[in-house]
């Protein structure tokens, strides 16, 4: 009866041998959806706010110290992945090692990552996708194309009259798109997402190798700029100086979420326990690098001051004039941005399967497959409805950080849990272990609360709003609907 009931080990292998999901992914499958889900907001816009409000050109240390962090936990996530490989992450990681309470603490900010995470991106590919209409002179009223407060600003710049009622139309279409791709299928979804990896990661090492002809090193110096303070609403905001560095790394953290997503598709994984902790590590590894190139590049093609904040890459080349690689830009950041995504939709709805399986979720809603696809529709479905909704009537700056809140916590907790698991468990079969594992495991744990400490106050008031809201609902359904308690 205690909220601290752990699920035991033996029940996770029993539903690894049930199996109910298609098994379909390979080992570089896997890779593929982690490139896919980290490649595109970090690049592609986070870029663009990170260095021009807060790091500069130091952004490419944001960019390390972000990394740096991701990797402590992305050792730990492996080793979890390869004993227990079942879709949930760090939801089912936590409840089969510290307990019931707070898995579904975990659990319930997972949703908040990715749910918020693919919002986001839909409001942010909407955006992509409006650049890339007026390249070929194609221009829709502002009240179709943009949530009521932005429309409100944009019409305020124009000179016009704001439009009495407006929504974002290609947020919602993208959405409902990248919906009817993961009802139908992990293996239709996994094919889309691999064309679309290889066309942006083609493109990035395009802005990379082309970018580096225009990089002048005037731009990188102040490396790091004097230190600001801004008041606003009596906050205290710091930007530039090494406190502008370490928020720019909270911002960016939003990024790094891919190789999480990757751990959630461990019931499709036709060889999880090798594969999965694989993908992990190879896909946060390569990312990071190019982040790191990257940031480099645009920063030195321009004065960070001049990168715009909705469309980084495509700026910085406008800005040294080559305005032809901004078509290419733009078509890789529309198709980029789909497969993020697509991919967090996906680890979305595979986490709310493995909580409807546990009895914290109703199964009728979360845990139902479809007889053919083999997919769990009804919250795929219910998922892309609620981010619809949102992205449609809620501007991009108001949705985007509350993702890197429920990411840190869940990497701190991965951290922890993995270490219980190898001192009360010794005997489990690890096919992958966790190097100096309590040296990782440590500095994984205090590295993300060092960043989360650093996230801004409003950011934390909504994070609490949320954590509060999700007891409520453990205490009033979850706790007395659980297997365990049953």
């Amino acid at each position: 009866m205690s909220i601290w009931r752990k699920k035991p080990i033996s029940a996770f292998e029993a539903e690894m041998k049930k199996g109910g999901l298609n098994r379909v992914l390979t080992r570089w499958g896997l890779t593929s959806l982690g490139i896919g889900a980290i490649i595109g907001g970090g690049i592609f816009t986070l870029t663009g706010i990170a260095a021009h409000d807060f790091a500069g050109p130091a952004l490419a240390i944001s960019f390390v110290i972000a990394g740096v962090g991701c990797m402590f936990a992305s050792l730990c996530y492996a080793e979890f992945a390869s004993v227990l490989p079942v879709e949930g992450s760090a939801y089912s990681y936590a409840y089969g090692t510290v307990g019931e309470l707070f898995a579904w603490f975990i659990g319930w900010n997972l949703i908040l990552e990715y749910m918020m995470g693919a919002t986001t991106v839909a409001v942010a590919w909407s955006g992509y996708f409006e650049k890339l209409l007026h390249l070929f002179n194609i221009h829709f009223p502002i009240w179709i194309m943009n949530d009521p407060i932005t429309a409100a600003s944009k019409a305020a710049q124009l000179g016009i009259d704001a439009p009495s009622f407006s929504f974002n139309l290609p947020a919602i279409i993208i959405t409902w798109i990248v919906t009817s791709i993961l009802v139908k299928g992990i293996k239709e979804a996994a094919s889309t997402n691999n064309i679309i990896v290889i066309i942006k990661v083609a493109v990035v090492l395009f802005v990379i190798i082309a970018g580096a002809f225009y990089v002048n090193v005037q731009n990188w110096h102040p490396f790091i700029p004097t230190e600001v303070e801004t008041i606003k609403d009596g906050i205290v905001t710091k930007s530039f100086g090494w406190d502008g560095v370490v928020t720019a790394a909270t911002i960016v953290f939003f990024a790094y979420i891919g190789f999480d997503a990757v751990s959630t598709q461990a019931g499709e994984a036709i060889n999880p326990k090798k594969d999965v902790p694989f993908a992990i590590i190879t896909s946060l590894i390569i990312c990071t690098i190019l982040y790191i190139l990257v940031s480099l590049v645009l920063t030195g093609m321009v004065p960070f001051s001049q990168l715009d904040v909705k469309a980084p890459v495509a700026s910085a080349f406008e800005g040294v004039g080559v305005t032809w690689a901004v078509f290419l830009i733009v078509i890789a950041a529309t198709a980029g941005l789909t497969s993020v995504m697509l991919v967090m939709m996906l680890g979305q709805t595979r986490i709310f399967l493995g909580m409807a399986k546990d009895g914290l979720l109703p199964k009728s809603m979360f845990g139902t497959l479809h007889p053919t696809f083999k997919t769990p529709y009804k919250s795929t479905i219910l998922v892309g409805l609620i981010i619809s909704v949102v992205a449609a009537f809620t501007p991009i700056n108001k949705i985007s950080e509350m993702c890197s809140m429920g990411t840190l916590l869940a990497f701190a907790m991965v951290c922890l849990a993995v270490m219980i698991l190898r001192y009360k468990e010794p005997q489990l079969e690890r096919p992958y272990k966790t190097p100096f594992l309590p040296v990782v495991g440590v500095l994984g744990i205090g590295f993300n609360v060092f960043l989360m400490s650093k996230v801004r106050h409003e950011t934390w008031v909504a994070f609490l709003v949320w954590g509060s809201l999700g007891i409520l609902v453990y205490f009033l359904y979850s706790r007395k609907n659980s297997n365990l308690h049953k």
